[in-house]
């Protein structure tokens, strides 16, 4: 129950933090795109540096939730931050919630309900050998290096799905050496393992590359086209590495055809939020007051 609090919250960190970059990104130029000065103009935006502080918040929640859960509960439940989010900026910004955002809500919802349950993901251990982390690695970043360099070649919300995967890829790996950093800490010398583990710093690396990757996706096109991807590729890649590094186990056989299912609703509830005015900043007319 602890890891799936604390998965909630931080999803809820995430989709809010994700629609104030969205919105800082807008105003930065094209001749800025997958360059580093691209954070100079984002951090001279308050919206943007609010969304940050959602990104820590949502990083020490996420840490929590990974040492007391498997990573294949916890990361699916994350396909909640968009629809959670919505809702909430609708509640604060007094605006009546449009009848496809509650499509989208519940189609989310029932996706990640019948996936999990039709999954139900079970065992694996806390931390990885080293050894394993070796071809990880090199495999992530050769899909990383692919999807970037074929983003290149492309503009407008092609390119912002494709950055978008990457995104997400990053934002995976980096919640898988999360979770095996944070085993450190329950042993050996506690806190002093966890300094003393490479896996700490990897983490922070791939989380600023993926800050990165966001930006770029969120610069390049619609939410439309990045949120689908950075949604579903989170949860389906680390589900990924949870079964490959940590060993733990899904339903197989004929529990995919639920588990796919599960999948195609919550692509369709994410295209149909991401399209949502209060995804895009612009809310719409006032709630009526009668």
């Amino acid at each position: 129950m602890i890891s799936v609090l604390f998965a909630v919250l931080t999803a809820l960190s995430n989709g809010s933090a994700s629609v104030l970059q969205r919105r800082a990104a807008l105003n930065v130029p094209d001749s800025e795109a997958m360059h580093l000065s691209l954070f100079r103009h984002l951090a001279r935006q308050k919206v943007w540096l609010g969304g940050i502080a959602l990104v820590i918040l949502a990083a020490v929640c996420q840490a929590v939730a990974l040492a007391t859960g498997p990573i294949a509960v916890v990361q699916p439940i994350f396909v909640i931050e968009l629809p959670a989010t919505l809702l909430l900026a609708g509640f604060v910004m007094r605006v009546r919630t449009p009848r496809p955002v509650w499509w989208g809500v519940a189609a989310v919802t029932l996706g990640l309900a019948l996936g999990m349950a039709s999954a139900a993901p079970v065992g694996g251990s806390d931390s990885v050998r080293g050894a394993v982390w070796v071809p990880a690695l090199l495999l992530t970043a050769l899909f990383e290096a692919a999807l970037i360099a074929a983003a290149l070649g492309l503009r407008g919300n092609p390119r912002a799905a494709l950055l978008g995967l990457a995104a997400a890829c990053a934002y995976a790996l980096t919640a898988a050496l999360m979770k095996d950093a944070m085993a450190r800490l329950e042993a050996g010398d506690g806190l002093v393992s966890l300094l003393a583990a490479w896996q700490l710093y990897a983490t922070a690396a791939a989380g600023v590359g993926a800050l990165f990757l966001l930006q770029n996706a969120l610069q390049a096109g619609t939410l439309v086209a990045v949120q689908p991807m950075l949604t579903l590729g989170d949860a389906l890649i680390s589900v990924l590495y949870g079964l490959t590094l940590f060993g733990e186990r899904l339903r197989a056989g004929w529990w995919l055809l639920p588990q796919l299912t599960g999948v195609a609703l919550i692509a369709v509830g994410c295209v149909v939020l991401a399209r949502s005015p209060l995804a895009t900043g612009s809310p719409g007319p006032p709630r009526r007051v009668e």
